[in-house]
């Protein structure tokens, strides 16, 4: 389907009403105060006019290019039904566009997964399918199942790109391994967004990756090896390269604030692209959860492996997060709405190739977000529909 149009069975279709939204506009390139026009699926005009004092926010609807599950559901298993309800749930925290994000699996399981999803993207419940894995570097692979690890293949990776038929979005690589780059030239030459995670590469073999044509780093600092001064690594490729959009996972645990704080101040929100890699817990209580056929455990929000031998809890296993609180402690940690705001919705949707949403301007599908003063999502507008958020919760 292409990007502009609307599927009939869509989460978000049109419901009848053309309206206006009054407040404070965060677009691209700065906050207006006024008034959003909607028409059918479509943002037609932005004028200025005074607001209330106590007048809501208005931004873009969130895009989330990187999320394993969220409200008890999973994206990993390729079950139909557990995909619409996670991204109901996201939705729910303001998250517009996403993408069903798979961990390192069997192919047999990524094939169905494919096949299952692909009807949900035609449909518009979601963005497309990310594969994380199952070409990753052993050393960094994490909280992905090292037993379902296996060398790039094209002949592989073709037929599940074949099997979507345009639902797959974006593929995660370690571009050290035997065969990254033939994969790497196979996903530019069918538009899919090569990234870069779970790798141990050095600074030279990212960068050459990025040469063939990878523009995303996926989850930057996590998940690969570490910067160092005399061994510069793929965080040092990826925040220095103009052309790359780097994954920031903000929840506090992924990464210290003030890392965050750097490396914003090093790519700009032109280029840092808000995700939650959020698992099955979001929004759920502590306990046990499930990713790859693994366990883990979440207690006070963090998910980390279980320790096979009753010890410590392991990796750091996706999180807990969701969009508006990724955004809301960008915001503080940048203090600016405006750079959390394209971090959030305006980058990830440009990187995705996207060129119709995550922006309020005339002509964007209509994704709003209505927030209070004190930034507490009210309301979600997804492609002309509006639901408040006491409506999609239940």
């Amino acid at each position: 389907m292409d990007d502009n149009q609307l599927g009939d069975g869509h989460a978000g279709a049109y419901n009848g009403t053309d309206h206006d939204l009054v407040g404070r506009i965060v677009t691209p390139d700065g906050v207006v105060e006024g008034r959003l026009r909607i028409e059918r699926d479509r943002i037609t005009s932005l004028t200025t006019e005074p607001v209330p004092a106590d007048a809501p926010w208005l931004l873009p609807g969130f895009v989330d290019m990187h999320v394993h599950g969220g409200g008890g559901h999973t994206f990993t298993t390729g079950d139909a039904d557990a995909a619409r309800s996670a991204a109901a749930f996201h939705l729910a925290h303001g998250t517009t566009t996403l993408l069903a994000s798979l961990v390192s699996s069997p192919h047999d399981l990524m094939l169905s997964a494919t096949t299952a999803y692909a009807p949900l993207v035609d449909e518009g419940v979601l963005g497309g399918i990310h594969f994380e894995g199952p070409y990753l570097a052993r050393a960094v692979c994490g909280a992905q199942n090292p037993d379902f690890l296996r060398e790039p293949s094209t002949a592989e990776l073709g037929a599940l790109i074949d099997a979507g038929d345009g639902a797959v979005r974006m593929v995660t690589l370690a571009p050290e391994l035997p065969g990254a780059h033939d994969v790497i030239r196979l996903l530019v030459e069918r538009n899919v967004v090569a990234a870069i995670g779970h790798t141990d590469a050095t600074y030279r073999e990212v960068a050459d990756a990025i040469e063939e044509g990878a523009t995303v780093g996926t989850h930057v600092f996590n998940g690969m090896r570490p910067p160092h001064h005399r061994a510069p690594g793929p965080a040092y490729a990826l925040l220095g390269s103009p052309g790359v959009t780097c994954e920031f996972v903000a929840d506090g645990v992924h990464l210290a604030d003030e890392t965050l704080e750097f490396a914003f101040r090093v790519v700009g929100g032109s280029r840092a692209a808000l995700i939650t890699d959020a698992i099955a817990a979001a929004g759920m209580a502590d306990g046990t959860y499930e990713l790859g056929g693994q366990a883990v455990i979440v207690a006070d929000r963090v998910a980390r492996l279980a320790s096979s031998g009753g010890g410590e809890p392991g990796s750091i296993a996706g999180s807990t997060l969701t969009m508006d609180t990724a955004f809301r402690r960008t915001l503080r940690i940048t203090g600016s709405i405006v750079t959390a705001a394209r971090a959030a919705a305006t980058t990830p949707a440009r990187a995705l190739g996207f060129t119709n949403r995550g922006a309020l301007v005339a002509g964007q599908r209509a994704d709003v977000l209505t927030f209070t003063p004190d930034l507490t999502l009210t309301a979600v507008c997804q492609a002309g529909r509006v639901s408040e958020i006491d409506d999609l919760d239940s």
